[in-house]
């Protein structure tokens, strides 16, 4: 604790939500532990029924700045998140606040860098896109084609000017200094919102601070999900309120993918073979390196925006399945909440309809 205890300026009050985290809450506290600006991790521990307070406990023996609150029940009104993540800015002493994920990892010097940053430039809140950890196929072909369309719909450059009306942050990464998350009614004031972190930094807007919002695969990582199921759920939950919860949005999505990303590559396939078949070059042909220039000219452009986000640009050969999964993804959100269809969330169910909060 010398280095923590030497540093100057403002110091940081990590806040960890976790349900169900056994697997994860060692590390990403490991990843924290001796950060410069570091004055303590408070872990909110959100009714976990795994091994979650049994790690905590142990950790807690080694780790002096390390500080749990027990969750019991969630109140009404409330989603699980957005109590947990109220209940440990209470408790938090902190200049500023760091809301992050148990399953992120923090690049050494990430944390004393970003609050530096913040306080030199003038920032209130700075949130960061952590580098996403893809495995299987199913990961490599709908993390990073989700990641990109929200980089579409909420571009950095926008979100981090003062001059535009738009607001966004990631809740994986999101570092705001106490007053002003205060003064903005922190997280009571988005008690039952899904996209919480979206919500916050709208009202943080609306306090006047000022916002950075960017790609931060250099600095924290994570592996959003470890199952097939976990991330339909996940996706499902989000990805229709991601869309703002406006069905054209959603529809035009879907068919960009679908129009760019799923049918050209079926067309290089369909209209070669249909070419081979009546051996010469007619129309099928034309249609086929139509449709191919088309795919080639779209994976240049997606790997180019993977790149920028952190992602290995290998990852563009996996474009045509990611659309067509994240299209299916999103047909499946927009109907859940519109035809009341059961959604959960470790094992927590989610409003059908209406405004995207809990019941």
């Amino acid at each position: 604790m010398v280095e923590m205890q030497e540093a100057t300026g403002g110091r940081v009050s990590v806040i960890i939500p976790a349900r169900n985290e056994e697997r994860n809450i060692a590390r990403v506290i490991g990843s924290l532990a001796g950060q410069e600006r570091l004055l303590e991790i408070i872990v909110v521990d959100d009714a976990s029924t795994d091994a979650t307070a049994s790690v905590l406990s142990t950790l807690q023996q080694t780790t002096p700045y390390l500080r749990v609150v027990r969750v019991e029940s969630l109140p009404a009104g409330w989603t699980g998140k957005t109590h947990a993540c109220a209940l440990g800015a209470e408790a938090a002493q902190g200049d500023w606040l760091l809301f992050t994920d148990a399953d992120t990892e923090h690049r050494p010097g990430s944390l004393g860098y970003w609050v530096k940053r913040a306080e030199g430039e003038g920032w209130d809140m700075v949130s960061l896109s952590p580098g996403q950890v893809v495995h299987r196929w199913w990961e490599k072909a709908v993390i990073p084609r989700v990641f990109v369309q929200l980089a579409r719909w909420y571009p950095f450059e926008e979100i981090s000017n003062s001059a535009t009306a738009r607001a966004a942050a990631n809740g994986q990464y999101l570092l705001v200094r106490r007053e002003v998350y205060l003064r903005a009614g922190g997280f009571e004031s988005v008690r039952g919102e899904i996209l919480e972190d979206v919500r916050l930094a709208e009202r943080l807007q609306a306090a006047g601070a000022r916002m950075l919002f960017l790609p931060g695969a250099d600095w924290v990582e994570t592996r959003m999900y470890a199952t097939w199921g976990a991330m339909w759920e996940g996706w499902t939950k989000n990805l229709y309120w991601l869309a703002e919860g406006r069905w054209k949005r959603a529809l035009a999505t879907v068919t960009e993918a679908w129009l760019l990303e799923v049918l050209p590559p079926a067309g290089v396939v369909v209209f070669g073979a249909m070419s081979v078949a009546a051996r010469r070059t007619g129309l099928a042909m034309i249609l086929a390196v139509g449709c191919l220039f088309l795919w080639l000219a779209r994976r240049a452009r997606y790997a180019r925006e993977l790149a920028r986000l952190g992602f290995d640009r290998r990852l563009a050969n996996y474009q045509g399945l990611g659309g067509l999964l994240m299209s299916l993804l999103m047909l499946y959100s927009f109907c859940a909440y519109r035809l009341g269809w059961r959604i959960e969330w470790k094992g927590r169910a989610y409003a059908p309809a209406g405004t995207g909060k809990r019941p």
